[in-house]
């Protein structure tokens, strides 16, 4: 069974980068045919999409963000990570990585992935 588990600082000044990692368990990151994402959801807010990382090291990103967000992956610790520069208060939220299978770009709910840790909670604040 895969695990998925999310760390990082849980205060991050502004204009500052976050950088987020996710140690995968109970599966290799490049089992076809395998996305992890990343998944955000600001206080009172819905769920939002940042982007995935495939089996195949391909990367794909929600437009929104792309100038500021790099996802990437350590093959050889089974890690995903995130990083966003230039952040501000409105990133403050919960950060979560997820497996689908296959790419979704975008987000219905929770019901699109087949697994997700637990999140990590990241504040933009000074």
């Amino acid at each position: 069974q895969v695990h998925l588990q999310e760390s990082g600082p849980g205060l991050v000044r502004p204009s500052q980068t976050l950088s987020l990692t996710c140690n995968v368990s109970g599966e290799s990151i490049t089992t076809a045919y395998y996305y992890w994402n990343w998944v955000r959801q600001p206080p009172g807010k819905g769920l939002e999409w940042m982007g995935a990382i495939a089996y195949s090291g391909g990367t794909y990103y929600n437009p929104a963000l792309k100038s500021r967000t790099n996802i990437s992956r350590d093959t050889s610790k089974n890690q995903i990570a995130l990083q966003l520069s230039s952040v501000t208060p409105e990133d403050t939220a919960e950060y979560y990585c997820a497996r689908r299978r296959g790419l979704r770009i975008g987000i219905r709910g929770w019901s699109d992935f087949d697994s997700r840790g637990l999140g990590t909670q990241v504040t933009v604040s000074s």
